[in-house]
């Protein structure tokens, strides 16, 4: 453990690992197959990175997630460690030098789509990288029991074929014990090993408010707790409509979604993050690697779709270990609204075709071919050049890629990246004799580094800043460079992305088996109905709820929860409640008499009798026509 420690102070600065993290690293350290399962903010790369420092070879990252990807990569980067990602919307020439640095440059981490595993080049370059440990983050993905399956996850499977003897650490925050099991199951782990630690989060407090007001009840609500807060929404324009009210009341607030410009992105978060904004309205494209120990509120304005995603997105707060809160505002609506996602979610099968054939139309390719060919999409374009609604072009295309048919990237921002051409000796030769550019080159190579051996991301704004020039005029130079062949340029692109996975099939022989369309409907029913009865169970505690819907036995009431609270008003001893109710909602799924109560639970009624009148008042027990007690189905 001792080499890992050295790595750990060496590159992170930490003297030690915090809880679990040592179990993991140790139990890959030693080659073992291992399913880490560690909450939201619990420092899951430090796992894998930390004892791949300590092997020779590349260490392979499967994520989902660009933006992570991006920011991992420059953190490495900065504490001097090569490393590199490829997804889509690359040049194939990138993807190539990316690589081909792999192979011959003595890189430490290669970050991946899942996409780019099934493709012949990853496939022809495989064989020549040095692989010390396959990383699978957002495990989950790969279970079809999962909230997030993605079928590229299957070919991990196929990965491990060509890498033997080369160990998985596959890491999640969220998993319920049969998507554990399906885990280690479909990427063929040796021997079972989960390292877990208890999804229990004793410093947050679960709080349901029923309302048909959340505007006024989030003023009251980020009023009263004072300290650094996120509000999650579903859609973009509400982000920008609840800041603007929160503003209007006297509480300092930025808005946050995907669609924002890298550079308002980056400011917001900034000053969020130094406490100069008090809220942050979100989608929950906000958060991604976004490690903020002291938020002291998490404020869902709207229900999420998934306990996981709840679980995942309440859990921001609080980090530091001090007291926060996660609320949730719920009314009426709210439950319609849910019910109704099941339908929009999953179009019907021969609206997808349609969505499908329209789509090779779209982009005039021809029956058989396109695979693995990437096309800009205009979603917006698209709806109004074949009349479809925008939800169930975005549904149809989720369920496309389920069935690998397609993937659909919906934010890809990528950055202006720069590549040098030609060699040093060459570059001088060609600053001697074109002094025009000598210049701006040099400003090139005083700003970044790694320019002759792969692409390197540059931001033309901040490059006119430190020449004291126009962005205009360095777009000039990058363009001519490009023209000169000196350079490759290419210049900053925002815009979701198709990628064909198989060529275009004709619509005839098109397929939705079971387990993408009528099993996943099914799967994705339950998980609605669970967040529904979360947000409408009175009687059960909402930590308990949480953790046992994560497969975690002998919980106990938290006692500070908005149920627990409720029981404490009533009178109910928190110690004694928790068993009484049980014991007493066991006797009652047979319906009793009243005073058939007391002999049967051997207890005295100065005991049972507050928990008794708790469970009738929130309608959990009930008189049937017989005058008997009986428990609600």
């Amino acid at each position: 453990m001792e080499k890992y420690l050295q790595i750990l102070k060496k590159y992170w600065g930490y003297d030690g690992f915090r809880a679990m993290q040592d179990q993991i690293v140790e139990s890959i350290g030693q080659g073992k197959d291992t399913l880490g399962l560690m909450p939201t903010g619990g420092g899951k790369s430090i796992t894998f990175q930390v004892p791949a420092m300590a092997m020779d070879g590349l260490c392979i990252v499967i994520t989902p997630l660009v933006a992570l990807m991006k920011d991992q990569v420059s953190n490495l980067k900065s504490k001097n460690i090569k490393a590199i990602a490829v997804y889509s919307g690359l040049t194939r020439q990138e993807i190539n030098i990316a690589y081909d640095n792999c192979i011959f440059g003595d890189y430490k981490f290669l970050y991946l789509s899942p996409e780019r595993l099934t493709t012949t080049l990853f496939l022809e370059k495989l064989i020549h990288f040095k692989v010390n440990m396959l990383v699978v983050d957002e495990a989950h993905c790969i279970s079809q029991w999962g909230y997030d399956f993605r079928p590229s996850y299957l070919k991990i499977a196929d990965i491990r074929k060509e890498l033997p003897e080369v160990p998985v650490l596959a890491l999640t925050a969220t998993a319920t014990p049969q998507i554990v099991d399906d885990i280690q199951e479909r990427l063929v782990f040796e021997k079972k090993n989960v390292v877990k630690k208890s999804f229990e989060r004793d410093n947050l407090a679960y709080i349901v408010r029923h309302t048909d007001d959340k505007l006024r009840q989030l003023i009251n609500i980020v009023k009263s707790i004072d300290g650094c807060t996120v509000v999650f929404v579903r859609n973009r324009k509400k982000t920008k409509e609840y800041a603007l009210w929160l503003r209007e009341n006297g509480i300092s607030a930025h808005n946050y979604h995907a669609g924002l410009t890298h550079d308002s992105k980056d400011k917001k978060q900034r000053e969020w993050m130094n406490d100069q904004v008090q809220v942050m309205v979100c989608t929950n494209a906000f958060g991604m690697g976004i490690d903020k120990p002291d938020v002291r509120l998490v404020v869902h304005m709207d229900s999420p779709d998934s306990i996981e995603a709840y679980f995942q997105e309440a859990g921001r707060g609080g980090r530091d270990g001090k007291k926060a809160y996660a609320v949730l505002l719920f009314e009426n609506a709210d439950k319609t609204r849910l019910k109704k996602n099941i339908k929009i979610s999953f179009p019907e099968k021969e609206e997808v075709f349609r969505v499908y054939n329209a789509l090779g139309n779209f982009f005039q390719l021809a029956t058989g071919h396109g695979q693995d060919m990437v096309y800009d999409f205009d979603i917006v374009q698209f709806c109004k050049a074949y009349h479809f609604n925008m939800l169930t072009v975005f549904n149809s295309l989720k369920i496309l890629q389920r069935a690998t048919y397609l993937e659909y990237s919906e934010e890809a921002n990528l950055p202006s990246r720069v590549h040098f051409l030609v060699q040093k000796v060459e570059l001088y030769s060609f600053q001697v004799k074109n002094e025009a550019f000598n210049a701006f080159i040099k400003l090139l190579l005083r700003s970044y580094t790694g320019f002759f051996t792969e692409y390197v991301v540059i931001n033309e704004q901040l490059l006119a800043q430190r020449a004291n020039v126009s962005a205009d005029l360095i777009y000039k130079y990058l363009n001519k460079l490009n023209h000169l062949k000196i350079i490759h340029y290419i210049p900053r692109k925002k815009t979701p992305l198709i990628q064909y996975i198989q060529p275009r099939e004709e619509v005839r022989y098109l397929k939705l088996p079971n387990e993408v369309y009528k099993d996943r409907k099914i799967q994705y029913e339950e998980r609605v109905h669970a967040v529904i009865d979360y947000a409408e169970f009175s009687h059960v505690c909402r930590s308990r709820y949480l953790l046992q819907y994560f497969g975690q036995k002998n919980t106990k009431d938290c006692g500070q929860c908005d149920v627990c609270l409720d029981k404490k008003k009533h009178g109910v001893n928190e110690s004694d409640a928790s068993a009484i109710e049980e014991k007493m909602l066991e006797l009652l799924l047979t319906p009793v008499k009243y005073d058939q109560i007391e002999s049967l639970l051997a207890l005295p009624e100065e005991k049972w009798l507050s928990v008794f009148n708790w469970l009738a008042d929130n309608g959990v027990i009930f008189p049937n026509e017989e005058d008997k007690w009986c428990k609600k189905e």
